[in-house]
């Protein structure tokens, strides 16, 4: 559906040259929804506008659907742009229209009659759950209600390709869920190949299929969601996912109170992970009935991604030395990843970073 082929964009001025993306090759299937997730100035947002060439690339080739729309006239590559919507952080909505105008704008060349034009703004403002405020201002509307007119708008002309670039980011919690719930419907229930920017790693959780990591305009790590999360390769795709997971916190106010681990002589703290339909239950248990383990879970948290469970728990492993490590190995047997914390380690670790 989408394929980026050794994109890169360069930006000169006489001071300096920026390399904002290199050469970054990505491949998005039909109907797929797709994150690209990275810290400010990692280069995401201007990679996803080369997709419909609000920023052409110094580099490269941008293929959606079977247009190469760098070989495109500029009146071609009008037609082709009205297949690909856009919605960003800060709605951009015109303050002195209705919000049917705002959602009818994108059709005013579109060749309809006012009375079709009318009947397809009703569908549209149905279709996002607002069809109660198409005489209402921009300004009588709640962030999240507009961003829900933003992605009306956006659908106005039957697009393929929705980009969506930091669409949550002013957003609170739980209105990112219910905006994330329904571009997850629009995908199911249209067919639309969505793709997110964020730098929130929480909402690739929520929605992706797949992810590419950024970071200093490079994709780093490109992996289905599962295995991103499960298996991280890079340093900064592991810190997203600790951050998206509650990892970290949990080990920060853990290891602030020493008391509630009381580690003793022959402890250890240690995080296991697992993957599927195998619970954590009757494995612990194992440990103790098989190796005179004992195993305290001190923090414990199991996720649905995609419909697959993935369990996080850190533990305290006390027993022999010896038993340990033979409890170690028949949880890894089991397909269960144990990684061992230096907490000593860890707790210089955050007094470090708190004093950044």
């Amino acid at each position: 559906m989408i394929s980026l082929q050794q994109v890169s964009v360069t930006f000169e001025s006489k001071e300096q040259t920026i390399s904002a993306v290199q050469d970054v090759s990505l491949t998005i299937q039909k109907g797929e929804v797709f994150g690209i997730v990275g810290y400010s100035g990692a280069g995401k947002s201007t990679l996803v506008r080369t997709i419909n060439l609000l920023q052409r690339p110094t580099a490269g080739s941008v293929i959606v659907g079977e247009q190469d729309l760098l070989q495109l006239k500029p009146k071609e590559l009008r037609k082709a742009r009205k297949k690909i919507g856009m919605i960003f952080q800060h709605f951009n909505l015109m303050a002195s229209r209705t919000i049917a105008e705002n959602v009818a704008y994108p059709l005013r060349k579109s060749g309809l009659s006012k009375t079709e034009m009318a009947k397809r703004v009703a569908e549209l403002l149905a279709l996002v759950g607002l069809s109660d405020k198409s005489q209402a201002y921009p300004s009588q509307l709640s962030g999240g209600q507009k961003q829900r007119v933003a992605i009306a708008r956006s659908l106005a002309n039957d697009p393929e390709v929705l980009l969506c670039d930091e669409a949550t980011s002013a957003l609170d919690p739980k209105t990112t869920l219910s905006i994330l719930e329904l571009l997850k419907e629009l995908n199911q229930r249209l067919g639309l190949t969505i793709v997110i920017i964020t730098h929130e790693m929480q909402v690739v959780k929520e929605i992706c299929h797949r992810v590419a990591v950024m970071e200093n305009g490079y994709v780093i790590e490109s992996n289905d969601i599962v295995s991103i999360f499960t298996d991280p390769k890079e340093q900064l795709t592991k810190e997203f996912i600790s951050t998206a997971t509650h990892l970290d916190q949990a080990l920060e106010n853990v290891l602030k109170r020493p008391t509630l681990l009381n580690l003793q002589a022959n402890d250890q703290l240690a995080n296991i992970s697992y993957v599927g339909d195998s619970t954590s239950e009757p494995l612990i248990a194992a440990l103790s009935l098989r190796f005179g383990v004992t195993t305290n879970i001190i923090f414990g948290n199991v996720e649905f991604l995609q419909d697959t469970p993935v369990g996080n728990l850190v533990v305290v492993f006390s027993g022999e030395a010896v038993q340990q490590e033979k409890a170690i190995q028949y949880l890894k047997s089991q397909n269960v990843k144990v990684a061992i914390i230096n907490h000593q380690q860890k707790i210089i670790q955050f007094k470090k970073e708190a004093a950044i």
